[in-house]
């Protein structure tokens, strides 16, 4: 996750610009915890998504232009293929960094149910922060982050859900896109450089591969840090404003199935996000991030440092998030 969140949930950015003011006070009650009232749908398995972060992990770093990032290219690539996804599309390009670095990225498009021409979007990002720069050594803050929770966590799950389309067709069309080089932005600001994240989707977006603009997905949902352990999640000010269909359908599924205590009912601050660039580009995306940790009011405190590592990703929370995405995509009908 390569953004500065603004506290302030009012106030409006460049990409924000069209973003009006909502009050942050929602219903209190979706915030209580709650027996589920609806059956987990599929079988979606949070030690199974683990198991891909963990794998993720392992290549090291994934920085454009890396060896990790070679690797975790064609794990990912492969994991796709292996769970029946109808078209497996990579969208390579190279695209200059503010550093002036040109990275090589790859863009992962896959696609499920392709013949339906109603379908929806799922999305995360697979590279990881170059720099360590929220780091408290200082010594440190030049080296590459592992990634666990920003990177991994969302493609893990994502590449749990596809294990099950595999077993199950969804109703609609599901596109699974896994995006490059979102975590290659300069610090220091919000309002100044907000350009220099999400160079992957940005660069999508220039094609929209593999839509026209008469058969875009009728909404999306952007998964980034998702495994964090005490993770909650809040709306995202941009994506409650702009995509509410969306936001509406996951934390009222989440209140369902029992995790109203971990999706929170309320907007917890705007950021920028690969959601902003979707939603831009005429797909409404929800967003689900950690974007108002209890200890630190903002990202989690492994955020954007070396403890972004295993030891910090739970299972249950990866259960938690995949299994409502997995529902809202199975309810999801064909009009």
């Amino acid at each position: 996750m390569g953004k500065w969140k603004v506290f302030a949930v009012c106030v409006l950015t460049t990409l924000l610009a069209a973003t009006g003011c909502k009050s942050s006070t929602q219903d209190s009650s979706a915030n209580a915890d709650s027996a589920p009232s609806v059956a987990r749908i599929g079988d979606f398995r949070g030690d199974s998504a683990y198991a891909h972060v963990a794998a993720q992990v392992a290549f090291g770093p994934r920085v454009p232009g890396t060896p990790g990032h070679d690797a975790c290219r064609e794990y990912i690539i492969g994991r796709l293929r292996a769970y029946g996804a109808d078209t497996v599309i990579v969208q390579e390009a190279t695209v200059k960094a503010y550093t002036g670095d040109m990275l090589p990225i790859s863009n992962i498009i896959a696609q499920y149910n392709r013949a339906n021409t109603r379908r929806i979007l799922l999305a995360a990002h697979w590279d990881t922060r170059p720099w360590a720069d929220q780091d408290d050594n200082a010594a440190d803050r030049d080296k590459p982050i592992p990634g666990a929770n920003d990177g991994a966590s969302g493609v893990g799950v994502l590449l749990e859900i596809a294990r099950n389309f595999a077993a199950r067709q969804p109703g609609v069309g599901v596109d699974l896109i896994f995006f490059d080089a979102e975590d290659y932005g300069r610090s220091g600001g919000f309002y100044n450089h907000n350009d220099t994240w999400c160079l992957g989707s940005q660069h999508w977006a220039e094609t929209k591969v593999p839509y026209t603009s008469g058969n875009l997905p009728v909404y999306g949902i952007l998964l980034d840090m998702v495994g964090g352990r005490d993770a909650r999640f809040h709306y995202e000010a941009f994506a409650h404003e702009n995509a509410p269909t969306p936001c509406l359908k996951v934390w009222s599924e989440a209140k369902r199935l029992g995790y109203g205590d971990m999706f929170i009912n309320t907007i917890g601050g705007a950021i920028i996000d690969d959601h902003v660039i979707l939603t831009r580009a005429g797909i409404p995306t929800a967003d689900i991030i950690e974007l108002n940790n209890e200890v630190t009011s903002s990202f989690p405190p492994t955020w954007h440092t070396l403890d972004d590592n295993l030891e910090h990703i739970d299972p249950h929370v990866l259960d938690a998030v995949g299994q409502t995405v997995l529902n809202v995509a199975y309810n999801e009908k064909t009009f």
